[in-house]
């Protein structure tokens, strides 16, 4: 009598070869994207005044179920704005004139259902591990407006005058993304590899070579701290 044991395990395995082609083609269809989107840019602007380069941009941010869903159960999350400033050099590596960040911090408070944002200038503390401090803050009352004020920068200064006077075919590359990395490491584990949790963009803009009038004053969050270290992570 044939042995039918190896007609079966093939069969078996064709069967769950056709199960998984089928899965993948529900996922392309209908289910999650496998490429996060990046962050619709609305506006994106340099400005080179007397005074310094300034920076104006403002993103669409609309984040998934999972990191909604992560706010309102209370995990602050971190988005962090940065700029590099380069001086291009044919004879050698360019050269980076300036380099700043913005560190924002959100979180939900289910107690007064509002949410609290903060900003800190120092990323040096939080490679370093030491946690955060932070100078500004602000309250809303949505979600949204929250994510709008996160998403826009107006007349950031990137470097001082003086460093970009003999820069010439100087660019800007800026960022914006989510920071899982500030994360505590319990949060970070199986978020790496997730299109969900993936919020980022970034470009590059060339340095104006005409001088324009001084920029007006940035916009800054409202409130200010009062105890800097309840705000701390």
């Amino acid at each position: 009598m044939p042995d039918r044991a190896p007609a079966g395990r093939v069969r078996w395995r064709a069967a769950l070869r056709w199960l998984a082609i089928g899965l993948l083609g529900l996922v392309l269809l209908g289910g999650r994207p496998l490429h996060a989107a990046e962050p619709d840019i609305l506006q994106a602007t340099l400005q080179r005044t007397t005074e310094g380069l300034f920076l104006s941009a403002r993103l669409g941010l609309k984040p998934s179920p999972a990191v909604e869903d992560a706010l309102l159960k209370g995990v602050p999350l971190y988005f962090v704005w940065q700029a590099e400033v380069v001086r291009e050099r044919w004879y050698w590596t360019d050269q980076r004139l300036a380099q700043p960040t913005r560190i924002w911090r959100l979180a939900y408070q289910p107690l007064t259902r509002r949410w609290r944002l903060s900003l800190s200038n120092d990323p040096a503390q939080a490679t370093a591990g030491t946690g955060l401090q932070y100078a500004l803050h602000q309250n809303f009352d949505s979600l949204a407006d929250a994510l709008a004020s996160i998403g826009r920068v107006a007349n950031w200064k990137l470097v001082d005058a003086s460093r970009l006077r003999d820069a010439e075919d100087a660019t800007v590359q800026w960022s914006f993304r989510l920071d899982l990395g500030l994360l505590p490491r319990p949060f970070q584990i199986g978020m790496a590899n997730q299109p969900e949790w993936t919020i980022a963009v970034q470009r590059r803009l060339p340095v104006p070579a005409t001088v324009a009038p001084p920029a007006p004053a940035a916009d800054a969050p409202a409130e200010r701290a009062t105890d800097e270290g309840s705000a701390a992570r």
